[in-house]
C-alpha cells in the first residue's frame, strides 16, 4: 500500500511507498514504540471504523514523528511529535505516523489516500 497526498492546490505526490497497517489491538497499542529508526518512504496507518478523538503518545518512541489525523480522507491536523515527551489528540478515522519531515507541506483540508500498490 502507498500513501498519496492531494493538496488543495498543486500536484499530487507520494508521501510513503511502504505503508504498514496497525490492524490488531496489540499493533495499535504498540504503534512505533521501541523502533530506533524508520526507513524513508514509510508510514504506519491506523484505520478505525468511525471518527472520534484519537490520542498519540511518544512514550518508548525513540525517533521524532509526523502524525496526521484524517477524517473521510481530509486532513484534520498535522503535528510533529518529539520522542518520549510528545502527546496530541484530534478527531480521526485514519491516523498516520511517518518519519519526521515526511509530512512537510501537508495541511488541514488536504486529501490523503491509501492506494494499493
Amino acid at each position: 500500500m502507498r500513501l498519496r497526498h492531494h493538496p488543495k492546490s498543486g500536484a499530487a505526490r507520494q508521501l510513503a511507498g511502504t505503508v504498514e497497517t496497525a490492524d490488531s489491538a496489540v499493533s495499535q497499542l504498540r504503534g512505533l514504540m521501541f523502533r530506533r529508526s524508520l526507513p524513508e518512504g514509510y508510514a504506519l496507518a491506523f484505520r478505525f471504523g468511525s471518527a472520534r478523538p484519537r490520542d498519540v503518545h511518544m512514550l518508548f518512541v525513540f525517533v521524532p514523528l509526523d502524525v496526521i489525523w484524517v477524517v473521510d480522507g481530509v486532513v484534520e491536523r498535522v503535528e510533529r511529535l518529539q520522542p518520549w515527551r510528545g502527546i496530541a489528540r484530534e478527531r480521526a478515522d485514519l491516523l498516520l505516523e511517518l518519519p519526521a519531515g515526511a509530512a512537510d507541506g501537508v495541511e488541514p483540508g488536504d486529501e490523503l489516500v491509501l492506494e494499493p500498490t
